[in-house]
């Protein structure tokens, strides 16, 4: 019986670790849900889902002026792991026509594969062809940058596996690499991870040009 109790014991530990991992932007996602209580976003709008790369782009509401609705919902530093924990209440909830999906960059920072990345997108795109019928994921492809130059070969394969499943695929990494192949250096801020004004240019018009094309 004490083996079964301490078994038991060290699974609930485990389950409320992992728990706690995942919520670490807990206080984010309140501050977005204080913000629906006020004003609730329609339904059928495309939203936007990811790590800091969207929570950092300060012109979103004027570089998407003239597209179809749109919502930021970007959070921290975040992780796919975190966005699917948070599917609910971030994006089940909005009833959204497309979901542009920035995940993957921080998950390959923290050791995560390829492979088990490419395993998490794919129960995310599960999850939203069942609560959300009808709506569209587009994965935004992780970007380079100078602080991870190291991962760059593990975000060129995580690129390329969740392209090879011939979903919607915004190219995010070859933009930002002049024509001799070298990354572009003044694109960042000042940590040489995040974008600079200039490198949010470059990310918009991406984002931009796969919106003018395909969502109507």
């Amino acid at each position: 019986m004490n083996k079964i109790l301490v078994a038991l014991l060290l699974f609930v530990s485990a389950n409320l670790l992992a728990q706690n991992k995942l919520n670490k932007y807990e206080k984010e996602i309140i501050a977005y849900e204080k913000q629906d209580s006020l004003a609730m976003p329609a339904k059928g709008q495309i939203l936007f889902i990811g790590s800091s790369s969207f929570r950092l782009w300060k012109t979103f509401a004027s570089d998407m002026q003239g597209l179809p609705p749109a919502i930021n919902r970007g959070f921290g530093g975040s992780t796919l792991a975190e966005a699917l924990y948070y599917f609910d209440r971030m994006v089940a909830k909005y009833q959204p026509k497309w979901v542009f999906m920035y995940e993957g960059d921080n998950d390959l920072s923290q050791g995560k594969a390829p492979e088990v990345i490419a395993s998490e997108y794919d129960e995310f795109n599960a999850r939203l062809a069942k609560q959300v019928p009808g709506a569209k994921l587009v994965y935004v492809a992780a970007r380079p940058s100078i602080d991870r130059a190291a991962l760059r070969e593990k975000q060129r394969a995580l690129n390329a596996l969740i392209k090879g499943k011939g979903g919607y695929f915004i190219d995010m990494h070859s933009p930002f690499f002049l024509p001799d192949g070298t990354l572009m250096q003044d694109i960042f801020v000042a940590d040489k991870l995040h974008l600079n004004e200039k490198g949010y240019v470059i990310f918009a018009n991406q984002i931009r040009a796969f919106v003018l094309k395909y969502v109507k």
